[in-house]
């Protein structure tokens, strides 16, 4: 039985409490009106005895302690879902706001998803190009793979999300339904509209599902945007087995509303300020991208999160790190060159990739390839060090191929235009290019069967 009451107990920021309550659960959506006859919604966060803890999703403003009534809904809060809500933009609740009109389906869905038992899970395999080099060649992202982005403020993370969008599908060698559910949490309203004009421009907005949440927006509404594009990531990978990529920006931002959200809970802070569940709270939202033993779709989830201070011991990328698979890093250092993606390789990780890249995959030199590039890589940064002591003209023939290898590497391989859609054969062609650089005594993680496929090291060099 619904029921009503009339009055609160107080008012703090996005959060209401009431007392003397009864058969009310966690999670549960209750309707506010207020005075006015204004009409709000919220959901249950705390239960207490008898009393009851709401964080409403739209402003307080206005409301009166004594004046507004409460209906409890016995519901937890859901979304209407279809197959039409594809080339849609929804806000954080998932309600339209591209006005065309609402999703009409007799299928409610509960945001807060449903857990995947790990028995359940099949292992992630196969990799979804990106068109960018550094990514599918480095840092492969697999189908299935939680791969978050490590990024900074006024890094182009917003850029490097839209060129994904862009250009991402699955290899060509699989005949499956593709789509991107794209997340903005906490964005201005000029990054939300780069976003919504570029996926326009490049035609792919059809194939888009968007959820997004303005910065001006309730800080409520904030917690619900990725729980609401997660779980139509669900319903599309696995009610009409569709191969799904999740992209999330700004995870930050939403771990920055959960810290506000905790503070007005009066909770007991833990690192810097944010609430001690954090791992927990985030584990729920990476933790349902993944692939069923008994469904065909999958979800691959990419996450962009902001480092405050470029700090990737804070505890938002630290807490990440150990949830995901692996992480992709932008660099200040590199960004500061004109290189973009700014793709730092040798902080970033693709832990799945060894098993999703290779002959019946990508290409059979890939994982040599990708070795012997963060091999070589990695002696140019101590030869640039050792340059800078005694200067580049008193190193040895050696080392100024490494640094020859080095600016090549730098300018043709990891740099390339925001909407420059490479292959995987075209990103791995240009690696041996840049290879052919150093001696080929100095390919020493290259099987010499490989070298002499695909190497450039004929008999005309």
């Amino acid at each position: 039985m619904k029921k009503s009451y009339m009055g609160l107990k107080s008012i703090d920021g996005p959060l209401i409490s009431l007392n003397s309550i009864e058969g009310v659960g966690y999670g549960e959506l209750i309707n506010i009106e207020t005075e006015d006859n204004e009409h709000k919604t919220g959901k249950i966060i705390k239960i207490e005895e008898d009393n009851m803890v709401a964080q409403v999703f739209e402003t307080t403003s206005g409301m009166s302690t004594e004046d507004t009534k409460i209906r409890f809904t016995g519901k937890p809060f859901t979304v209407k879902l279809s197959k039409d809500i594809m080339g849609r933009v929804f806000n954080g609740l998932g309600e339209p706001i591209d006005g065309g009109g609402n999703i009409y389906t007799g299928k409610d869905y509960n945001i807060n998803g449903r857990p995947i038992n790990p028995v359940a899970r099949k292992y992630p395999r196969n990799f979804i190009q990106t068109g960018i080099s550094s990514i599918d060649c480095l840092t492969t992202l697999i189908r299935g793979q939680k791969l978050p982005i490590f990024s900074g403020n006024g890094l182009s993370h917003n850029e490097l999300a839209a060129q994904i969008v862009n250009q991402a599908k699955i290899s060509s060698d699989e005949d499956k339904e593709f789509a991107i559910v794209f997340a903005s949490i906490g964005s201005k309203h000029d990054d939300a509209n780069f976003f919504i004009k570029s996926f326009e421009e490049s035609g792919v907005l059809d194939n888009v599902v968007m959820y997004i949440n303005y910065a001006d927006d309730p800080i409520a509404e904030r917690i619900t945007t990725p729980r609401c594009a997660l779980t139509a990531a669900e319903y599309l990978a696995f009610e009409k087995n569709m191969e799904i990529l999740v992209i999330m920006t700004d995870i930050t931002s939403y771990s920055e509303g959960l810290r506000q959200i905790s503070s007005a809970r009066e909770e007991v802070p833990s690192r810097k300020g944010y609430p001690g569940y954090l791992y927990s709270d985030l584990a729920a939202l990476y933790e349902r991208a993944g692939m069923l033993k008994d469904r065909e779709g999958s979800i691959t989830f990419l996450p962009i999160l902001t480092m405050p201070n470029d700090d990737i011991t804070h505890p938002i990328p630290d807490l990440t790190g150990y949830i995901t698979e692996g992480q992709i890093v932008l660099a200040r250092d590199l960004d500061t060159k004109n290189i973009y993606p700014p793709v730092d390789i040798l902080s970033s990780l693709s832990r799945l990739m060894k098993d999703g890249i290779g002959e019946g995959y990508t290409r059979e030199d890939h994982p040599d390839v990708s070795n012997q590039l963060f091999s070589s890589y990695s002696k140019v940064i101590d030869i640039r060090e050792l340059a800078q002591i005694i200067g580049e003209d008193d190193l040895s023939d050696e080392d100024k191929k490494y640094m020859e290898f080095g600016r090549n590497f730098e300018e043709k391989f990891l740099k390339q235009g925001n909407s420059e859609n490479r292959t995987i054969e075209e990103t791995l062609n240009l690696a041996w290019e840049i290879l052919a650089i150093l001696p080929p005594n100095e390919l020493d993680r290259i099987d010499p069967k490989i070298i002499e496929k695909y190497g450039h090291y004929g008999k005309d060099k």
